[in-house]
């Protein structure tokens, strides 16, 4: 969108920043949380544009550690909106997962009334996401997992603390991303790498 500003650098939003945490994926049938690392392997923030690498550890019916290959769209008003638009998140379906988020309901009534297309969110202390796994890098399709939906997330431009919720209509609501930045990366220690092809 013309006319909003681009957002500050964030010290957390660099390439080989790493993140590490839980997912909460209980349902009503069982009690499941997975050990998640997250590193960032690209950031462009002009364009609204971040991808990395999702390594969810203890995983019940995968023998390894599962790893992903996301893409993140950020919103900023320029790029992407608040609205996704895409893989059958409805506006409803936006306003419910964006609402989880403390920080985006001095927002809401903003953003239901015109998309937010009017907030400058350049300077806000939440940066506000979707990260999208688009492939297995080292299982295959049959792990068990699916990687059909998305991830709603906020991230403090503070902190480097980092929210998510995932969504797709065929898994549990609301499974639930929590994640800390790390000194990974910065100190020369890091997770396994993987090579994208």
């Amino acid at each position: 969108m013309p006319g909003q500003a681009i957002p500050p650098p964030c010290s957390f939003l660099q390439v080989g920043q790493a993140f590490t945490g839980i997912q909460n994926v209980s349902n009503s049938q069982k009690e499941e949380a997975w050990k998640v690392n997250v590193r960032l392997q690209g950031c462009d923030i002009q364009h609204g544009y971040l991808c990395g690498s999702m390594e969810a550890l203890n995983v019940p019916s995968a023998e390894t550690p599962v790893v992903t290959f996301w893409e993140g769209q950020i919103v900023d008003n320029r790029n992407y909106t608040f609205f996704t638009g895409q893989w059958d998140a409805s506006p409803d379906t936006d306003v419910k997962h964006w609402s989880k988020f403390s920080s985006f309901l001095p927002l809401s009534d903003t953003v239901e009334r015109d998309g937010g297309r009017s907030l400058d969110l350049a300077t806000y202390p939440s940066i506000f996401m979707r990260w999208k796994e688009k492939f297995f890098v080292n299982v295959g399709a049959d792990c068990g997992l699916t990687i059909a939906g998305f991830y709603y997330v906020c991230f403090s431009r503070n902190n480097g603390a980092v929210q998510g919720f995932y969504y797709d209509p065929n898994s549990s609501p609301f499974q639930k991303l929590d994640l800390k930045a790390t000194n990974e990366g910065r100190a020369g220690a890091s997770f396994a790498s993987y090579q994208f092809q």
